[in-house]
């Protein structure tokens, strides 16, 4: 079927359709979520199109952007203000998600202000678990100390 067609595409009767007008979503998120001074000129490009396209899109980036240097810059005094600047804004999911903060907010200042995180602990129970599920029903005694205490 693939043959036939490109045969029909060089003989000229077929014409290849047009590439999309916009990138896929995937692609626009991870441009989204990486910061300016990273992306690619092509990137930034393609990014500044998304935005020009869609002024709720080009909102939402503003605020994501926003919350990100908060979390980076361990800036939690400053959330208040950020969910003040989303409630002008009419864009239901960046909103909901702003108001979820509310709910336990103490913590979630805290968070954002502490530059501890849990990063090194969850790399070691990602590494435990499949461990501990490869022995289930079997493990002893050995088999955790070939597996875990004496790895190299």
């Amino acid at each position: 079927m693939v043959n036939s067609y490109v045969r029909l595409l060089k003989q000229g009767t077929v014409t290849a359709p047009p590439p999309p007008a916009l990138p896929k979503p995937w692609r626009t998120l991870r441009w989204i979520m990486t910061r300016p001074e990273h992306l690619r000129p092509e990137e930034a490009v393609g990014l500044k199109e998304v935005r020009a396209a869609c002024p709720e899109l080009d909102a939402a980036v503003d605020h994501v952007r926003a919350f990100g240097s908060l979390m980076h810059e361990h800036r939690g005094d400053d959330l208040d203000e950020w969910i003040e600047q989303v409630g002008r804004n009419d864009l239901p999911g960046v909103r909901q998600f702003a108001d979820g903060l509310l709910h336990d907010r103490e913590a979630v200042v805290a968070g954002l202000s502490s530059s501890w995180g849990s990063g090194r602990i969850e790399g070691q129970v990602t590494r435990v678990k499949p461990l501990k599920r490869a022995g289930y029903g079997r493990a002893e005694l050995d088999l955790l100390r070939t597996r875990i205490l004496l790895r190299p």
